[in-house]
């Protein structure tokens, strides 16, 4: 049973109850973006940039990414990435924590994004000054943020942890004796919380796409796929988490699949996925998982609206004019940024080498 542990919701925090999401793009929009295809990647080459993507970007631009050389990925590994080329110029199409943290790793290289307007609910749901007084109120607990935050909030952090490393770093403070002070996923706080047995105090901030996903509909649907596994990233809400076969980052449902013998799935998260999952994968079926509805209209449709402003034609722009699309870091927020992400580098590296054991 999915028993929640130890867990005590922060309630003082100003946490957006809407969004102003921007206008996803037509038919017609997407479309003309395709057309760019050429121009784009004649383009990237002629600047000699380096493109990196995450899986949450549209197929069209992971399809250049992959035609330019570039990677698709998580927003550590793609800052990773950029970080270890040897590339001066690097595009990051994703949103904008994302483009912190590739400037955080790579304070020399020149990091621009297409629209430096792109958000992300979790970053939103995070405000610094919240989190100060928060850790005032809370002075024995360590500070974690998850990766999708500000590099003001990573710059407040003990730790900056992904969703693949965050219940192995749970266990790993737990066996210390240390409590957590959790930002800004209440959803994944609360499934660290359940599977390290940690003492969290959680952020009450979500994620607009994974938020929505619906654990009653989710029976249904797995009632008329029977044999389908399901796989959930953890940003989802309890219930849900407590009807996967597998829960899990981007990058971990994407390798389960690829490994896994089963020849179905039904998918909790965003669902640009569906594009490395089938060109992964062409023989397996793969089925959105359904998600709440307002009035009979979905929130995000399992759909980030910021990763779609991430467009060729917004790229072409930003490599023709990449002052107006650099993106910076003050350089204080970014070396106190830079040492909870060296922790969380050095913990996963002895993790693998079994330095740690849990």
């Amino acid at each position: 049973l999915y028993k929640i542990m130890p867990l005590h919701m922060i309630n003082n925090v100003s946490v957006p109850e809407t969004f102003d999401l921007p206008n996803r793009p037509s038919l017609a929009e997407k479309n003309a973006d395709e057309a760019l295809f050429d121009e784009a990647l004649a383009l990237i080459k002629e600047k000699n940039a380096l493109l990196i993507a995450h899986y949450y970007t549209s197929p069209t631009m992971q399809r250049l990414c992959e035609a330019a050389g570039g990677f698709i990925g998580d927003s550590l590994e793609m800052a990773r990435r950029g970080r270890d080329s040897d590339k001066q110029l690097i595009a990051v199409a994703g949103v904008r924590f994302m483009g912190e943290t590739a400037k955080i790793l790579s304070p020399e290289k020149d990091i621009i994004m297409p629209n430096l307007s792109a958000e992300c609910s979790l970053d939103l749901c995070c405000n610094v000054d919240d989190l100060r007084r928060a850790k005032q109120e809370h002075p024995e607990a360590t500070v974690v943020a998850y990766a999708n935050t500000s590099a003001a909030v990573k710059a407040e952090a003990d730790w900056i942890v992904t969703s693949s490393l965050a219940v192995e770093l749970g266990k790993y403070l737990t066996k210390l004796g240390k409590p957590i002070l959790w930002v800004p996923d209440r959803h994944l706080g609360s499934y660290i919380a359940n599977q390290s047995d940690c003492d969290v105090y959680c952020w009450p901030g979500r994620c607009i796409v994974h938020d929505a996903f619906e654990a009653n509909a989710l029976e249904k649907k797995q009632k008329e796929h029977p044999e389908a596994k399901v796989l959930v990233h953890p940003e989802a809400p309890a219930a849900v988490v407590e009807r996967a076969d597998y829960v899990g980052s981007t990058s971990q449902i994407l390798s389960y699949a690829k490994s896994s013998p089963c020849k179905e799935f039904i998918i909790a998260t965003e669902r640009n996925i569906f594009y490395k999952l089938t060109c992964a994968c062409p023989e397996k079926n793969f089925i959105e998982a359904p998600v709440a509805s307002t009035k009979g209209h979905c929130i995000s449709c399992a759909n980030c609206p910021w990763m779609e402003l991430n467009s060729l034609k917004s790229l072409i722009e930003a490599l023709n004019h990449p002052k107006e699309h650099s993106l910076s870091v003050d350089e204080n927020t970014r070396v106190k940024a830079m040492k909870p992400l060296e922790k969380m580098l050095s913990f996963s590296a002895d993790l693998k080498a079994g330095k740690i054991t849990l």
